[in-house]
């Protein structure tokens, strides 16, 4: 009989939307007076969505896991993952349905969870240490370990409201991935600290996986960091489990909410800029894939398509540039035009350009459009860079040489192959 370390069994948890009371006695009388008659609440929020004020963030939610899987828990804002994962912590309790952890639980859902302000580092790894049960003598046979880990030994005597952010993430990382927890939670938190103690994390929590067999629960939007670390992955939308399997099938599956944004035309007129410069002068209006109805290319085609901007000024040597990143936030490559364009004040152009695609494995991209111009010395100047995703999909083409992808070792570039010399 197989050992599970965790098991849900229909989990819900229901929140009430808006205020707890109308504020007043007369409010709170017609409220409950229009419940009784299945009438609209008059105190309600205009576009609120109200199924009898209540909202379902968990809805029959069925988990169940191994001692010493690495599961990975993903899904799009609003999904219930971070209610999951304070179910599991006890942060919170379920309406419905039933949680038993075979052990004890270590969890780091946010910036200083379980920390004391007025506590120094010190202190508040006694404080965890205790909380997880364990007595003093136990955790300071581990604390220099801790401290070495979390990088923070300058400032370990120090009370935590005086850390930064990022020191907060590491200490509190150190503490829970160093005492004896026998599930170790994590949220997105990581994100807070720098690229070099992400990838420390990332190894440590494998290796406490592998050797200690402790089992993680990891909550992340970076695919990248959930294929490194992860070996299931389980996919939830609107408080409903869709998937739960391998870590490809479940980022395939997340990513094919995406889909939707395939359109060919955007108008860009309105859409919001990073800067108040950017747009100012010359603005992109519209961006149009050509000759198709959705943008979905075969690997052996090329990406056609119009652009049309507007300038109130005189510009030269302008020039298109594009940076291609897969919908799992990884960064596949660039491509930019040369000098494609001169413009006078008040003159509105379209221009239709070509780019191909053929190096891009299967699978979906989006990139944005920045217009701008280089001087002699290589120097960019941005004159408009619209914050608006356009999204194509690349499928396998004819020539391309039938192979299962594996992405998580090979990426998003398909390379040319070896060639013997002599």
């Amino acid at each position: 009989m197989e050992e599970y370390i965790i098991e849900i069994n229909s989990l819900k948890k229901q929140y009430k939307l808006g205020t707890i009371n109308g504020g007043t006695l007369t409010a709170d009388l017609q409220s409950w007076w229009a419940r009784k008659r299945g009438k609209e609440d008059p105190n309600s929020k205009i576009g609120m969505e109200v199924q009898n004020g209540k909202f379902w963030a968990l809805d029959g939610v069925d988990i169940k896991v191994k001692r010493g899987e690495k599961v990975g828990i993903i899904g799009a804002n609003g999904a219930g993952k971070s209610t999951l994962l304070k179910i599991l912590s006890r942060v919170t309790a379920p309406t419905e349905g039933t949680v038993v952890i075979d052990g004890k639980v270590s969890s780091l859902l946010e910036v200083g969870t379980g920390f004391h302000q007025e506590l120094t580092g010190r202190e508040n790894i006694y404080l965890n240490g205790a909380i997880l049960g364990m007595s003093k003598k136990e955790v300071a046979g581990k604390i220099d370990k801790i401290i070495e880990f979390s990088e923070c030994s300058k400032f370990i005597d120090t009370p935590v409201k005086r850390y930064s952010s990022g020191m907060y993430v590491k200490l509190a990382f150190a503490v829970a991935a160093n005492l004896d927890a026998d599930v170790l939670i994590m949220d997105e938190v990581l994100a807070v600290g720098d690229m070099k103690f992400q990838d420390k994390c990332l190894n440590k929590m494998s290796d406490v996986s592998d050797e200690e067999g402790k089992t993680i629960l990891y909550v992340s939007h970076n695919m990248n960091t959930i294929r490194q670390l992860c070996d299931r992955c389980i996919v939830l939308s609107h408080g409903k489990m869709l998937y739960d399997g391998a870590v490809e099938k479940a980022i395939e599956i997340y990513m094919d909410d995406d889909k939707k944004e395939l359109v060919s035309v955007y108008d860009l007129q309105k859409t919001k800029r990073p800067s108040l410069e950017h747009g100012s002068i010359l603005h992109v209006n519209k961006f149009e894939f050509l000759e198709k109805e959705k943008p979905i290319y075969s690997s052996d085609e090329k990406i056609k398509f119009r652009i049309t901007w507007r300038s109130s000024e005189k510009l030269e040597k302008l020039r298109l540039y594009f940076a291609i990143i897969c919908v799992d936030s990884t960064i596949a490559g660039m491509t930019q035009s040369g000098e494609i364009a001169d413009i006078s004040a008040g003159e509105e152009q379209s221009f239709e350009l070509e780019f191909d695609p053929g190096n891009l494995v299967e699978g979906m991209y989006y990139f944005y459009i920045d217009v701008f111009t280089m001087n002699e010395y290589g120097t960019h100047y941005s004159y408009d860079h619209p914050n608006q995703k356009i999204y194509f999909e690349i499928e396998k083409g004819k020539t391309v040489e039938s192979i299962n992808w594996i992405r998580r070792a090979w990426g998003n570039v398909r390379l040319s192959p070896l060639v013997r010399k002599g």
